[in-house]
C-alpha cells in the first residue's frame, strides 16, 4: 500500500471509532442474528483477488459490528461490563501497528520496561510488597491459571497427588478449569459453601482442612474472592490471611473483578488483607476500563513465576541471557505475546489515577442507586444490595409459585435483551432465579438505570397480567 493509501485507510477507521463511541447510546445494546443467518451472510470462500476496501469497510460495520453485543455499552449491565477507552484504543492499534514482540527483552527492550512499569503500579496500588513480580496475560483465566501453576510448584514440587485447594462455591469457574489443566482431580478442589453473604466461611474452611489433614490429605492452597461474579461478594481476606499463615497454605486472591475497586475508600475497606496475598490475579480490561484484552498476575515472590516457567531450549540460549534482563517469556504460558501494557500505560499517563478513582466511583454510586430503585418500586425483591457495584433483585409480585417466579425472572432478562435498549443478565442463588446488573460503566446514568428498571417492570406486570 502507498503511503496515502494507509493513511485514507487509517483515517477511514479512526472515523468509525470515533462514530462508534459519540452514537453509543443510540445504539441498541445487542442487535444479533442465528448462526444460519450470520453464515449466509459472512460464510464464504477466500477471494483469490484483493476486494474494494471501503467494500470491506462497509461490510464490517454493516454486518459485523452491528452484531454484537456492545460491552462498552452505557446500558449493558450483564457479567461485567468492559467500558474501555479511546486513548487505549489507539494504544492497541500502535502495538499492533509496530508488531513489537514482547516475549524476550532483546527483541521488545522498551517494551519490557513499561510492562515492568505498569505492573509495579498495579503492585503499589494493591499494596504488595517490593519483592512482587507478575505477568501481563490475556484475562482472569489465564492469570488464575498462571497463579496456581506457580502454587502447584512452589508448595508441591512434583507431587499433588493427595493436594487439596479450597475455595468457595461462589469461585469463579476459571478455577476449576486451571485446577483441571494442571492435572488435579476433581476430587482435589473442595468448594467450601458461602455463608448468608454468599462469602467463604473461615470456619467451614477451618473445619475442613482440618478434616482432610486427618484422612491423610495435603491441603496447599486457598482461594479467596475479591468480589465475586455473582454478587460482588469480597472473602473475609485478612481472616483467610491468618488461617493461612496458621497452616501454611498458599493464599490466592481472584480479583480479577473487584481488585482495581482499591483504588477508592470503599474498595480499600473491603478488600483488606489483599495486600497479604501469595499471588493475586485483577482484569484491567474490567474495572480499569481498558480494551479487551489484558490480565494480569501479580506473586508476592516474583522470582517464583520464572522458577515454575523458565525454560531454556538451544533456539533462545544466544537471546535469553543471564543479566538482569527481564524476559516475559519466563514468566508465563506464553513465548509468542503482544505489547500489551502499552495501552494501559498511556490511558494513566493520559487521564491520571484520579480519573480511574472518580470512574469506578461512578459505579459503585450506580450500583447503590439500583438497589434504592429497586426498593422503592413496588413487586421487586433485592437478594444482595450493592456490593463492589454489583445488586442481584428479583421481580416477586406475590402469588406465584417459586418455579413460576423464576420463570418470570428469566424471561424479564430474554425480552429487555430482545429489545436491544438494556442487557441484564440472570444468574441462581440458592436456587432461585435472580436478575443481576454490575452499572460499572462511568457512561451509565441514572436515567439508563431508571429507565431500564421501569421497563422490566413493565414486562414484569404484563407477565403476570397474562398469567392472571
Amino acid at each position: 500500500m502507498t503511503e496515502s493509501e494507509m493513511r485514507d485507510l487509517g483515517y477511514k477507521v479512526v472515523d468509525m471509532l470515533v462514530e462508534h463511541i459519540s452514537d453509543l447510546r443510540d445504539k441498541p445494546v445487542t442487535r444479533t442474528k442465528d448462526r444460519a443467518t450470520l453464515a449466509r451472510m459472512l460464510h464464504e470462500r477466500p477471494p483469490d483477488v484483493g476486494q474494494d476496501l471501503d467494500a470491506i469497510l462497509k461490510s464490517v460495520r454493516n454486518d459485523v459490528f452491528t452484531n454484537v453485543r456492545h460491552l462498552d455499552h452505557p446500558r449493558f449491565f450483564s457479567f461485567v461490563p468492559s467500558p474501555s477507552n479511546f486513548v487505549s484504543a489507539m494504544g492497541d492499534a500502535l502495538a499492533s501497528g509496530f508488531n513489537v514482540f514482547a516475549g524476550v527483552f532483546v527483541e521488545g527492550s522498551a517494551a519490557a520496561q513499561i510492562e515492568l512499569t505498569v505492573l509495579d503500579w498495579l503492585r503499589q496500588l494493591t499494596g504488595l510488597p517490593g519483592s512482587a513480580g507478575g505477568v501481563l496475560v490475556s484475562g482472569g483465566s489465564l492469570a488464575n491459571l498462571t497463579a496456581l501453576a506457580a502454587a502447584r510448584k512452589t508448595v508441591l514440587g512434583d507431587d499433588w497427588r493427595d493436594a487439596v485447594v479450597y475455595c468457595s462455591d461462589q469461585t469463579h469457574s476459571s478455577i476449576s478449569r486451571a485446577v483441571d489443566v494442571l492435572g488435579f482431580r476433581s476430587d482435589q478442589l473442595m468448594r467450601i459453601p458461602s455463608d448468608e453473604a454468599f462469602r467463604l466461611s473461615t470456619e467451614s474452611l477451618r473445619q475442613a482442612i482440618r478434616q482432610d489433614k486427618m484422612d491423610g490429605k495435603r491441603p496447599f492452597c486457598v482461594v479467596a474472592n475479591a468480589g465475586t461474579t455473582n454478587t460482588g461478594a469480597v472473602d473475609p481476606i485478612s481472616e483467610l490471611a491468618d488461617l493461612c499463615d496458621e497452616e501454611g497454605l498458599w493464599l490466592h486472591v481472584d480479583g480479577a473483578y473487584g481488585a482495581a475497586a482499591v483504588l477508592t475508600n470503599e474498595g480499600k475497606t473491603a478488600l483488606r488483607g489483599m495486600e497479604r496475598a501469595d499471588s493475586l490475579t485483577l482484569d484491567p480490561h474490567k474495572w480499569l476500563f481498558q480494551p479487551f484484552e489484558i490480565g494480569c498476575v501479580l506473586l508476592r515472590d516474583g522470582r517464583q513465576l520464572e522458577q515454575t516457567f523458565r525454560v531454556l531450549p538451544e533456539y533462545l540460549k544466544v537471546i535469553l541471557g543471564d543479566g538482569d534482563e527481564v524476559n516475559f517469556c519466563d514468566y508465563g504460558l506464553q513465548l509468542t505475546r503482544g505489547f500489551r501494557a502499552l495501552k494501559l500505560w498511556m490511558s494513566i499517563k493520559a487521564f491520571g489515577l484520579n480519573a480511574f478513582r472518580e470512574a469506578i466511583e461512578i459505579g459503585l454510586e450506580n450500583a447503590r442507586f439500583v438497589e434504592r430503585r429497586l426498593r422503592a418500586t413496588k413487586g421487586w425483591e433485592v437478594v444482595t444490595g450493592a456490593s463492589l457495584g454489583v445488586v442481584t433483585f428479583r421481580y416477586r409480585p406475590g402469588g406465584l409459585s417459586d418455579a413460576a417466579t423464576d420463570q418470570v425472572n428469566l424471561t424479564i432478562s430474554e425480552k429487555i435483551g430482545a429489545s436491544g435498549f438494556a442487557m441484564v443478565m440472570t444468574t441462581e442463588l440458592r436456587g432461585s432465579t435472580v436478575l443481576r446488573m454490575c452499572p460499572i460503566n462511568p457512561r451509565t446514568t441514572e436515567l439508563d438505570v431508571e429507565n431500564t428498571i421501569r421497563r422490566m417492570d413493565s414486562i414484569g406486570g404484563e407477565m403476570v397480567g397474562e398469567q392472571g
